[in-house]
């Protein structure tokens, strides 16, 4: 993997994931209690032993830079190992911000001179999964192929907001079409299509040339689903698509796009679940991060002096510096320094750091972002009309308590 440098696409504005990414990029959003969506795709890369990673940033990204600054600064310069944080630079004449993925990366080819890597990974920096690049990589060359891209079977009613290849039977991709209202499916399988994971392979040469190409046409979005991975597959160049594989200590392989809140609250309560698919457990494939010191999670108030007074949390992630004083909490996601009170009940939620929840209140299928301070008997989550005067609540009925918001 010495001979592969990485783009980490980490400058989307995530506006499905608003109001989340109202103050961060949606790589900075926080996920599963301790971590920030990005981590996962960070961690593939040291686990699959890649460590010249450039992280492509634009849109809010304060809180992005400030986490990976703090969490992954642990490469070697001295070995060659590096991960660079780049912003929009208007390297080249007539351009401002970065116009699309693809544009992204052709403003920073230099880059990909000065390392002589000869090949390039692409990666979306938001989106929840494990995966072994390596072994992608061996597939690659393998087939010779020119561009292999990561395909993940997904349902069919949940393609249309994705890109979706055709494949042959030697695994070469004939069509890639990106976000179709009727995408085509799998072969003898109408109810599923092949998606594409946001994960490209280039070889540098074909890479090159594509972007100096798509770069001269001013109809282009610059963008590689739109535009590049399209182009190539019509050019005739050897696309392939390499089904995702998890690590080999991972049973069962698992990718989500968060790219929605109720995409985002599902696989949160994925991990919840008694044995979750994504194991976050895992030594052999850990996901690491930045977090700061906090003392063990705590639980008080037992209920003998004052029945009901019991501090408990049945299939939750309870994250460090989190008190439950006396309250109960079910099946949900707290971050850290989450203070749940006396008689307080959390079902089916998602609480970011800082979240003080008052007595008596009752929370239901809600996310509750940084710093928010419910007031007593305060409920959330059980009247979605009501919730709608005051709150954003998603299609599937996720009422979503913005940052900063100041309840009364």
């Amino acid at each position: 993997m010495k001979n592969v440098i990485t783009f980490v696409m980490a400058g989307g504005r995530g506006e499905r994931l608003m109001p989340l990414t109202r103050d961060r990029a949606k790589p900075a959003v926080p996920f599963g209690g301790i971590y920030r969506i990005i981590d996962f795709t960070l961690s593939n890369c040291i686990n699959s032993g890649i460590r010249k990673i450039h992280v492509l940033t634009q849109y809010k990204s304060i809180s992005l830079v400030r986490h990976l600054w703090m969490g992954w600064n642990i490469f070697d310069a001295e070995l060659g190992e590096y991960i660079d944080i780049i912003h929009p630079q208007q390297r080249l004449e007539d351009h401002q911000w970065y116009q699309g993925t693809a544009d992204s990366v052709y403003q920073n080819l230099y880059s990909i001179d000065m390392e002589g890597a000869d090949y390039t990974l692409v990666l979306a920096g938001d989106h929840i999964y494990k995966m072994d690049y390596g072994q992608m990589f061996e597939f690659h060359k393998q087939m010779e192929a020119d561009v292999t891209i990561g395909i993940v079977k997904v349902p069919l009613g949940g393609a249309a907001s994705l890109g979706v290849v055709e494949l042959d039977r030697d695994s070469r991709i004939t069509r890639f079409l990106e976000k179709q209202k009727d995408p085509p499916t799998i072969p003898g399988d109408p109810n599923h299509c092949y998606a594409s994971m946001g994960i490209y392979l280039f070889s540098r040469k074909v890479l090159e040339e594509e972007l100096v190409a798509d770069a001269k046409r001013p109809e282009s979005a610059h963008d590689f689903g739109k535009n590049i991975l399209p182009s190539c597959v019509q050019q005739g160049r050897k696309v392939v698509g390499y089904s995702l594989v998890g690590p080999r200590s991972q049973q069962q392989s698992y990718w989500r796009d968060v790219g929605t809140i109720d995409a985002y609250f599902d696989a949160n309560m994925d991990l919840a679940g008694v044995a979750p698919v994504l194991n976050l457990y895992d030594k052999e494939w850990p996901i690491r991060t930045f977090m700061e010191q906090h003392p063990p999670a705590k639980f008080v108030f037992s209920g003998e002096k004052e029945p009901g007074r019991i501090g408990t949390a049945i299939e939750s992630l309870v994250s460090p510096g989190c008190i439950v004083s006396g309250g109960k909490v079910v099946h949900s996601v707290l971050s850290p320094k989450v203070r749940i009170n006396s008689y307080a009940e959390v079902q089916d939620s998602v609480l970011m750091e800082g979240v003080d929840v008052g007595r008596h209140c009752k929370i239901k299928r809600a996310i509750i972002d940084k710093d928010v301070k419910i007031p007593p008997s305060t409920v959330i989550g059980y009247h979605p009309d009501e919730d709608r005067k005051r709150f954003h609540v998603s299609e599937s009925g996720i009422t979503v308590v913005a940052k900063r918001t100041e309840l009364t």
